[in-house]
């Protein structure tokens, strides 16, 4: 956090970023916060210039802002006066008086200190060193590429509207118009060539300025003490590039030249020496050519500060700089300030509770204060790196003398691995305690309104195959071990079953916080039998302890059981029978073992388990189910049970009768269903869970028997619920998305986003084999077995490292890789190797040369791998006898086996093409090996405020109301700008679509603009080669192509396409999607390999049948028209019209301009046969005519591609709708209340005929001059939906007709000048159409409101106006709400994706169209 502020980076220059970003108008943003105005500031040495501020900050975040200024960089140590008199730090610029637009702040010079001077000199340096790429690969960081990619500095994120853009599109649309960017061998489709070397292309260093030959401390540092007492700080020695030497001297002032030499020591001032208080105006006053160097550096062009700043936590490059050496030398080493030690060590937990309790009355006290957690966690975080690491190298020496379970106490940190418990399962389940311990941490981190509940800042760190836990020192933990003998509630323990009974107010209050935090975690109270015998009620699960800390704030302590056990992988005997207490019940309970080993399986669902193997044992007893899947499983079982009340009803005289009459049939209903789903309620609906139940060593009193039993049978349905459901659900996103996971990490986030844990992986595999579809999911199955073997790799790995000393280490590290890689590697013994080097060396080979972990042996290691997997996984066979059949099986990539090892694992590759065919030489050496990083798992701060307008944009973009979205997509970035700097992955999904949403509104400038902050921030903060910064270049390169910058666009894709190869391979959907894209772009030859490669992919991932295959072959139809192959055209677009036909009908407006281009195709075809028949065959070439697709057409078929646009998938949703409207006027008209039919007749009607206007218009040309997107932004467009209408369908007449002849040509441009005009205006009525029937529709809504009678809800639930969930009780308050019908079907559609279809719903018009269908 320190380091933050002093580089200038900190609060206020995301302030300053963010807000000048989004333009001051937010939603939900008072208007006096946001309004800025200009002050002029001077003095401090610096000419006047002007600074924007606001009302809202204080005076020291003005301060930071004008340090980061290049005007007053690299000075400090100021403040500022107003009117003579110096501003407090702390107040806000809003309350000061007299400071108003114009105003004049003075910058105040302030005395240093001896820690402010060294901190001065830090910012000195930091300007003068230059960080380039190789710095950041240096230091494990993933660097940008995209700087270097488009060879211009990024367009500075202040401006999204791209104005600051104009310059970079005209350099570039006048020379990109009829060029392609040269594409790579190893870049064209079939290609099996992976360089390395191509990722990174930016390493070539830079010629970094000389500003200084030396810089040191001096010989006579530190100052004696009579100096000390006379203002000395230190004394520092200065070597010019002129030659001279100069000894400089530290004060309260500043600094100045003394008279001391190498030999004589003189601290008296030099003649004619001023005493400057900033360094650099010393070194210029001394030195001509530091002047000249320096002006240079201040004049160059600033990176943007997304670009510039550090990132919050470390995000691992694997690949380093090619050259493991340093190429230049360190002038400033020998300063020191770098490896200046803090004062006092820090206190992790005071920080963070500290942060934690800061008010949150208004937006900005929250915003400060998530800014202010976020900042101390991620010091937290970077303090665990360096602890890690002086463990590991033996500078920490263990606390508690336990050689098995070594703890170490280091800068405010507890490190520890954790006891190793035979009942959790050795080393497995300590790793497992560890990780479910952070998550666990997380769950009660993430509760809004828990601010009397604590939790310790927590962290796990694995270096070197070690897992270490880090946490800050609880306040009163140690008073509690030095006196073992005094009561639990003197130690401060309030809560757990070691407590004890006692009485106070502090437990009152824990027990109260413990309460609402078991309500929000679905966790049921229950009794428990503490080890003395007594029963203890708990709200937790029973290792946790609640503590009143040293500080007075209240604690939860060892949370690592919060979840409930996961019934699939329990032991046998713990899910057939839980133990009773009581002597009077032992008869009982042998009589309830005999009756349970009749039926072992109760609980588990008929054929659920059939073929799984489940439930089975696990290496470790501490399998627990994920939160994300107990929140689908209630929602499941709350399907069930709105179904249970509408079955019991139907059967009770139905819903109406039911309802009104004033029986019990109703409450009865209700109560049968509670206990059919078995909520802890039977009055209302009401899902718990108990997280000690299946947990051995755990003990329910006779009391808690039923409880239990419900408890088992939940979890076990809810165990069985992920093989029946969540699974299946999986496989069919995969099966219908060409966005599919492509590596390790999106795997485990499309599976953890459904609940599903990773040693589901072997199930995984088995359902996928089960499939019909499985030739279509063979990318899938790739990522799950790369998964699988990366990480038991990862686990033999960490146990091959503990038997390795550490100047062995790159070359045991090496040899493992070769090992795993190579199929039957066999290398040279390291002592042959070591004696030769030594013979050249002149030197002898001392004992130490041999080592036990070079007798390893690729069959071994494969061996052990396998081994793990069988044990984890449950899989046999699946990885086969060597690397080679992983290739050859399943089509893995060793290269992408290599990326996934080093990331797991922290090791950082020299960057260089690496080959491992070769069997007896190692492809990879010890020299290859820069560095192992440590890997931090961390808890993650939550954004609440700026989330909240982020989710309530996605809902706005459901509904299709995009002006709204932009508006709350504005605001969210801004709020993402003033916690997290903009570097987080929130808010680069935040950009990425609130760039789409611009591009959707014609705005292409503001999108190319955000969209180039959004790809930034995905290489930054999540990797340069992660799955979603591939998909970032791909929308880039289509906005980028909307300006004009069609060789940009072309690189972003290159890019990606780059990307994808190096990641997954090439047979992977979004592949399929990026090569379509480049042979729209393309125009020579190479346009039709990327075509055909992308039909030949589609077809085999979805069939021929697909929306994807479909848009394909029409791409490709319309290529081949370019080309002038009017044949092979005709045979695409037929099946692209057969496609469109199963897929939507004849009706279908893409069905019918597909038929009318195929028309078009087909009279073009007999008229060249024609013409070739009359010219003959020697002026072939002279009489061909090729339909060639204009720019706006090849952009709307991009945005078709890449998903920014969608096609509704029905055209019934307008007879929906008045079928609707017709029923709402028939039940208003048995009520008895007077409804005016005409305007709703009439606004159909009008409706209808637009609509069919609109469709018959589709292929007609524009007019208007423009994309299409341009014309949409209007303010009728605010409620326009994503989904594409005619206007994205490719037509006959959207091709410009080209001739040869030159003359000929002429003609048909102006034609098509025209032909553009019409299409243009077309468009224009189509968008005001689409807005004219949103308009109507809602002037209907409006003027119905009339009571819905259960009667109409009823038939709401039939025709699928509410999802498969059933939530009656909601729909009501939906239908009298003043939305729009488009609201209504949206929210129904978006409410669950759990319904008995298994089919993930994306949440547009589209899905609301094909609900309603249903």
């Amino acid at each position: 956090m320190k380091d933050k502020v002093r580089r200038g980076g900190g609060r206020n220059q995301a302030k300053t970023d963010a807000i000048s970003q989004t333009g001051g108008n937010f939603v939900g943003v008072k208007q006096d916060e946001v309004s800025s105005f200009p002050v002029k500031i001077q003095g401090a040495g610096v000419e006047q210039f002007e600074q924007q501020v606001y009302g809202f900050w204080l005076v020291q975040d003005t301060v930071m802002s004008l340090l980061a200024r290049d005007e007053v960089c690299p000075r400090s140590n100021l403040s500022l006066a107003l009117a003579g008199t110096t501003l407090d730090p702390l107040a806000e610029l809003q309350s000061l008086k007299g400071l108003k637009p114009g105003a004049i702040i003075r910058l105040v010079e302030e005395p240093y200190t001896t820690h402010s001077a060294r901190i001065h000199l830090a910012r000195v340096l930091e300007l003068l060193r230059a960080s380039g790429p190789q710095d950041a690969l240096r230091e494990g960081r993933s660097p940008s590429i995209l700087d270097t990619l488009t060879h211009t500095n990024t367009p500075e994120s202040s401006l999204p509207n791209g104005k600051s853009l104009k310059r970079t599109l005209s350099s570039t649309k006048t020379e990109s118009t009829h060029q392609d960017a040269i594409s790579p061998e190893y870049l064209l489709p079939g290609s099996s060539e992976r360089p390395l070397m191509a990722l990174l292309p930016h390493i070539g260093r830079p010629v970094t300025p000389s500003y200084l030959r030396d810089l040191s401390l001096s010989c006579w540092n530190p100052p004696p003490g009579n100096r000390k007492l006379q203002g000395d700080f230190m004394y520092l020695t200065v070597v010019t590039m002129e030659g001279r030497r100069y000894d400089v001297t530290s004060c309260p002032k500043g600094f100045f030249l003394n008279r001391s030499t190498e030999d004589a020591f003189d601290p008296r001032p030099a003649q004619s020496s001023p005493v400057c208080h900033c360094f650099t105006d010393l070194l210029c006053h001394i030195s001509p050519a530091f002047k000249q160097s320096f002006n240079t550096l201040k004049s160059r062009c600033q990176l943007p500060p997304v670009e510039a700043m550090p990132t919050p936590y470390h995000t691992l490059s694997w690949l380093g700089p090619p050259c493991a050496s340093r190429t230049h030398k360190n002038t400033f080493s020998r300063l020191g300030v770098d490896e200046q030690a803090a004062a006092q060590v820090p206190d992790w937990n005071e920080e963070l509770q500290t942060a934690h309790d800061l008010p949150q009355g208004s937006l900005e006290e929250r915003l400060q204060r998530d800014r202010t957690l976020l900042q101390v966690n991620s010091a937290f975080v970077r303090a665990v790196m360096q602890g890690a690491e002086t463990v590991a190298d033996g500078f920490a020496e263990p606390v508690n003398g336990n050689p098995e379970d070594p703890a170490f106490l280091w800068g405010g940190l507890y490190l520890s691995q954790g006891a190793t418990s035979t009942a959790f399962g050795g080393e497995k389940g300590r790793r497992a305690a560890q990780r479910l311990e952070l998550k666990g941490v997380q769950a009660y981190t993430d509760l809004e309104g828990m601010e009397g509940l604590h939790v310790l800042p927590t962290a796990i760190v694995d270096y070197r195959g070690v897992r270490l836990s880090a946490q800050g020192l609880a306040p009163g933990l140690e008073g509690s071990e030095q006196d073992q003998g005094a009561t639990p509630a003197s130690r401060g323990l309030l809560y757990g079953v070691n407590a004890g009974p006692q009485e106070s107010p502090q437990r009152r209050h824990l027990l109260a916080l413990l309460a609402r935090a078991a309500k929000s975690l679905c966790i049921q109270r229950h009794v428990v039998v503490a080890p003395k015998g007594h029963q203890v009620p708990l709200f937790t699960s029973v290792d946790a302890q609640g503590l009143l800390g040293a500080d007075g704030r209240l604690y939860i302590l060892d949370v690592f059981r919060t979840f409930p056990a996961d019934a699939n992988f329990c032991a046998e005997e713990a899910t057939e029978s839980h133990a009773v207490t009581g002597e009077e019940d032992c008869n009982k309970a042998c009589n309830e073992d005999q009756e349970k080993n009749g039926c072992v399986k109760e609980g588990w669902a008929e054929n659920d388990h059939t073929g799984s193997g489940l439930p089975k044992s696990f290496s470790h007893s501490l399998c627990r189910l994920r939160p994300e899947l107990m929140q689908a499983f209630i929602q499941h079982k709350h399907c069930q049970f709105t179904q249970c009340v509408k079955e019991m009803l139907n059967e009770n005289g139905g819903f109406e009768e039911c309802a009104t009459a004033c029986d019990s049939r109703a409450t009865n209903a209700v109560r049968a269903a509670c206990k059919d789903v078995g909520s802890v309620s039977d009055t209302i609906f009401e899902m718990r869970f108990n997280p000690n139940v299946f947990s051995p060593g755990v003990l329910f009193p006779p009391s808690e028997s039923a409880s239990t039993k419900l408890q088992q049978r939940l979890l076990k349905e809810a165990a069985t619920y992920i093989i029946t459901h969540q699974i299946p659900a999986f496989i069919e996103y995969c099966l219908q998305n060409n966005e599919a996971p492509m590596d390790g990490e999106s795997l485990k986030q499309a599976l953890h986003q459904r609940g599903i844990n990773l040693r589901y992986l072997g199930h995984v595999i088995k359902a996928i084999n089960q499939s019909e579809d499985k030739e279509h999911l063979r990318h899938i199955t790739r990522s799950v077995i790369g998964e699988i073997f990366t990480r038991s790799t990862r686990r033999v790995f960490n146990s091959f490292l503990q038997g390795v000393d550490v100047p062995s280490l790159s070359g045991a590290v090496s040899h493992f890789i070769c090992c795993l890689l190579v199929q039957h590697f066999t290398p040279t013994p390291v002592g042959e190797e070591t004696k030769k080097k030594s013979r050249r060396r002149g030197r002898g080979v001392g004992p130490s040369d041999s080592t036990t972990w070079s007798t390893l042996t690729g069959a071994e290691l494969w061996n052990l791998v396998c081994q793990d997997a069988v044990e984890t996984y449950n899989i046999s066979d699946s990885l086969g006898s060597g690397p080679n059949h992983l290739v050859e099986h399943y089509g893995l990539q060793k290269l992408s086996l290599l990326r996934e090892f080093c990331l797991k694992t922290g090791v950082q590759l020299r960057l260089r093409d690496y080959l491992f065919d070769n069997q007896s030489k190692a492809p990879i050496g010890p020299d290859d090996i820069l560095n192992i990083f440590p890997v931090v798992k961390h808890i993650h701060i939550p954004t609440v405020d700026a989330s909240k307008p982020y989710r309530a944009a996605q809902n706005f973009i459901h509904k299709g109301l995009l002006d709204q979205a932009h508006e709350h997509l504005k605001e969210a970035a801004y709020l993402f700008g003033r916690v997290c700097d903009d570097l987080h992955p929130d808010a680069c999904y935040c950009h990425s679509l609130l760039a789409r949403v611009a591009f959707l509104q014609g705005k292409s400038a503001e999108a190319r603009s955000v969209q180039l902050k959004a790809v930034v921030i995905s290489e930054r903060v999540l990797g340069f080669d992660h799955p979603n910064t591939i998909q970032q270049y791909a929308l880039l390169g289509v906005y980028v192509y909307a300006g004009g910058e069609t060789i940009l666009a072309q690189k972003c894709l290159l890019r990606a396409r780059l990307l994808v190869l190096t990641v997954h391979g090439e047979d992977h959907p979004y592949t399929a999607t990026l090569d379509s894209c480049l042979g729209l772009m393309l125009t020579g030859d190479q346009a039709g390999q990327f075509l055909k490669n992308a039909l030949r992919l589609n077809t085999s991932f979805f069939g021929p049948t697909n929306l994807h295959t479909a848009l394909n072959q029409h791409i490709l139809a319309q290529w081949k028209c370019s080309k002038g192959d009017y044949r092979s055209a005709m045979t695409h677009e037929k099946e692209a019209f057969t496609a469109f036909t199963s897929l939507f009908g004849e009706d279908h407006q893409q069905t019918r301009c597909s038929k009318e281009f195929l028309c078009t195709i087909t009279k073009q075809a007999v008229q060249v046969e024609r013409l070739l028949r009359q010219a003959g065959v020697d002026c072939t070439e002279q009489t061909v005519e090729c339909l060639t697709p204009t720019a706006d057409t090849i952009l709307e078929q991009m945005a078709l591609l890449t998903g920014i646009r969608k096609i509704t998938q029905s055209d019934k949703f307008q007879e929906y709708k008045q079928k609707h409207l017709e029923r709402k006027a028939m039940a208003a008209k048995e009520l008895g209340i007077k409804l005016t039919n005409d305007p709703i007749t009439l606004e159909t009607e009008n409706t209808r005929q637009k609509r069919s206007d609109k469709d018959t218009g589709c292929g007609k040309e524009v007019e208007d001059e423009g994309s299409p997107a341009e014309e949409n932004n209007s303010k009728n467009q605010q409620e326009h939906p994503m989904s594409v209408k005619c206007s994205t369908v490719v037509s006959t007449n959207d091709h410009v007709v080209q001739q040869a002849e030159q003359k000929r040509h002429e003609v048909k441009s102006e034609m098509d000048k025209d032909d553009d005009g019409e299409r243009a205006a077309e468009s224009k009525r189509m968008a005001n159409g689409e807005s004219e029937v949103r308009v109507a529709e809602e002037t209907v809504t409006r003027e119905i409101k009339i009571e819905v009678t259960y009667d109409e809800i009823k038939s709401d639930v039939k025709n699928g106006e509410i999802n498969e969930s059933g939530v009656i009780a909601a729909n009501p308050s939906v239908l009298k709400s003043k939305g729009t019908w488009a609201d209504v079907v949206s929210k129904a559609s978006i409410v669950s994706e759990t319904g008995d279809k298994k089919v993930n719903r994306v949440a547009y018009p589209v899905s609301a169209n094909r609900g309603a269908e249903e």
